[in-house]
């Protein structure tokens, strides 16, 4: 087959312990999703699940150990960082029940979701899309996937970001607002579901702003560390 321009490589993300690949397909994310970050957005904590996508090559692939870099983006100058446990589906289903979401998950990794918070927020108040505050070059860094069969206990993991060494971001998984079966109960009613598809569950409070030479270090328990450098 022959096309117009020689088509983009896929887009993939390590596996912990292994030589495979995973191959992005969407990166969904989940707005306000721990109770304390959303009283800090200026909200109850107790709204219904919502959902913003970042295009997969958003992504910034941060291997085991090492520290990656990211360009501090154009237009803002007030870039924000969110730790966030990922989601990676492994098995194409729909309108699927949070009793029988663990089935289609393949693994979990480290994400961080990037803002451009003053766009974000001049959006909100003309009532207009997200986009530009939230789907940028190099706004999803991701860490390698760990399989779920080796996190049986996840959701009682913490996790954790700091900036130069200290602790901003600090809390446990177990305190989302909608747990990771609800959050793909949800989604999957409003979207097929797809192998490669990645969910970012959600921030805890702690969101603050990053400057040009900051380190940000995530973690969370069972999941390799990401560490990633804005230039």
């Amino acid at each position: 087959m022959s096309y117009v321009f020689p088509p983009p490589e896929v887009v993939s993300v390590p596996v912990s312990g292994s030589a495979l690949k995973y191959a992005a397909h969407r990166v969904y994310c989940v707005g306000r999703n721990y109770e304390e970050h959303a009283k800090e957005m200026g909200f109850t904590g107790r709204e219904p699940p919502f959902f913003f996508l970042k295009p997969a090559d958003s992504l910034v692939v941060v291997p085991a150990g090492e520290t990656c870099t990211m360009p501090y983006p154009s237009l803002t100058k007030n870039l924000h960082h969110e730790v966030e446990l990922v989601v990676a589906i492994g098995k194409a289903g729909k309108n699927i029940l949070a009793k029988d979401a663990q089935a289609y998950i393949y693994g979990y990794a480290l994400g961080l979701d990037m803002t451009r918070r003053d766009l974000q927020n001049d959006m909100k108040k003309q009532g207009r899309p997200w986009c530009i505050g939230k789907g940028f070059d190099h706004s999803a860094p991701i860490g390698p996937i760990t399989p779920a069969s080796q996190l049986p206990n996840i959701e009682k993991a913490s996790i954790e970001l700091s900036v130069d060494g200290v602790v901003r971001q600090t809390s446990t998984i177990e305190k989302l607002i909608w747990n990771i079966g609800e959050v793909i109960e949800h989604l999957s009613a409003a979207w097929e579901l797809q192998p490669g598809d990645l969910i970012y569950t959600g921030t805890p409070e702690g969101v603050a702003a990053v400057v040009s030479g900051n380190v940000m270090t995530a973690k969370v328990t069972g999941l390799p560390d990401l560490t990633i450098k804005v230039l």
